[in-house]
């Protein structure tokens, strides 16, 4: 693999995507872990968008939050997982400019996408807990709908600016990204020049779409908890604390792991702690949130024991 230690951007033509090249003897063993999760992924959050369509207990608000918010994960990972194993099948790690600036577009849509709908789903969950005689009218059908609309195209075009802006910095330092995948701290530290705008404007995005929601998070689980404190009884306080704490797994996990990456300077920029992280909030958590969510909720436990029964039923009378 010939590695271009110094070129311009007029020259790069493709980038080299170092990924786990520092574990050769791994390789085989990284490819076949990061399948596995790949397909747990797809099955688990497939299983959560078809039970939460197929049920009739679970046509909710907020089981069709949960539904588009599986769909969000199966795309999100499948920007990043697919393309990642296939470089660890081939030990091809080259990639052009114009799928690298393609992947990157689409990967922080989806981040969008996924930091404003948790925020949405934990609107829709403060709703039902703090003003649960309006619930019906707030989050009716139309609203639940736009809500979810928003959140998948609020950032889209302030993104592909954000996108287009950084693939027109000249990378003149190198062509390797030490990273799984083409995100933008690993490739702002490629780029020469004086960076610093393009870097404020990462942070005010960060901000935007990333820390006002998670403060607007927080404030609407304070409220719930408030709430939940006051309830009369024991059960029902059990029961609303149970919907919510899967959400703020979730949220932790997301959110702690992504704001850390982005928010680090392109000075303290360390490859293997970007890239743990990077698997946090790109595989480990759209890995573990159809069990969080399921495993904590017995609406979306009796539903999965139905829907299997039926099938069973189904291909018993073949």
């Amino acid at each position: 693999m010939e590695i271009m230690a110094e070129v311009n951007l007029s020259h790069v033509k493709e980038f080299i995507l170092l990924g786990f090249s520092d574990l050769p003897t791994l390789q085989d063993t990284l490819f076949g872990i990061f399948l596995v999760i790949y397909i747990n992924i797809l099955i688990g959050n497939g299983l959560i968008i078809v039970i939460t369509k197929s049920d009739t207990a679970l046509q909710t608000p907020m089981y069709f939050f949960l539904g588009n918010f599986a769909f969000l994960e199966i795309c999100y990972t499948s920007v990043t997982l697919p393309r990642m194993l296939s470089d660890l099948w081939t030990q091809n790690k080259n990639i052009s400019l114009l799928a690298c600036a393609t992947q990157l577009c689409f990967f922080l849509i989806l981040v969008v996408s996924e930091s404003l709908l948790l925020a949405v789903m934990a609107y829709d969950r403060y709703v039902a807990i703090c003003k649960p005689l309006y619930y019906t009218v707030i989050m009716n059908q139309k609203a639940c709908i736009q809500l979810v609309v928003v959140s998948w195209i609020t950032g889209t075009p302030v993104l592909i600016g954000q996108t287009y802006q950084v693939f027109s910095l000249p990378f003149c330092n190198s062509n390797i990204i030490n990273h799984i995948f083409c995100d933008m701290p690993p490739l702002m530290k490629l780029a020469c020049g004086n960076t610093t705008w393009n870097e404020i404007l990462v942070y005010a995005e960060v901000v935007l779409f990333g820390f006002i929601p998670f403060v607007l998070i927080l404030y609407s689980y304070i409220r719930i908890f408030i709430t939940i404190q006051k309830l009369p009884s024991v059960m029902g306080r059990s029961k609303a604390f149970s919907t919510c704490s899967s959400h703020l797994m979730v949220v932790g996990l997301f959110y702690g792991s992504g704001i850390i990456a982005y928010l680090q300077p392109k000075t303290s920029y360390l490859a293997g702690i970007e890239k743990m992280l990077s698997l946090f909030y790109t595989i480990i958590t759209p890995m573990f949130n159809p069990l969080i969510y399921s495993l904590r909720n017995k609406d979306v436990i009796l539903a999965m024991k139905k829907y299997f029964l039926n099938a069973k039923c189904h291909e018993a009378m073949r």
